[in-house]
């Protein structure tokens, strides 16, 4: 056996374990959990612009705090328009793949 097929088979042996399935890392989140931390912190950022709106409705907010929040949930939400977009789109390109 050659030096450069063993190393090769020892590269080999430690790369296997990445290719099966579930052999991720434990402590990276999947992309279902990585969602559904995006989809919270996206409804957190809406709930902050309406807060802030009631509270500049009432009189308890400043301003400056009105803008900034109403200019985070702007983005947010074209952020998620933006993705939402992309989907659709690879949706579309997916179905019109030659089967």
């Amino acid at each position: 056996m050659d030096v450069r097929s063993s190393y090769a088979a020892q590269l080999y042996q430690q790369a296997r374990p990445a290719t099966q399935p579930g052999a991720r890392d434990a402590a990276a989140p999947g992309a279902g959990e990585a969602f559904g931390r995006l989809a919270q912190d996206f409804a957190e950022t809406l709930r902050q612009g309406e807060r802030a709106a009631r509270a500049a409705m009432t009189g308890d907010a400043d301003p400056y705090a009105l803008v900034q929040a109403l200019a985070q949930t702007e983005l947010a939400v074209e952020t998620a328009v933006t993705v939402r977009d992309k989907v659709v789109e690879a949706y579309q390109e997916i179905l019109r793949m030659p089967v």
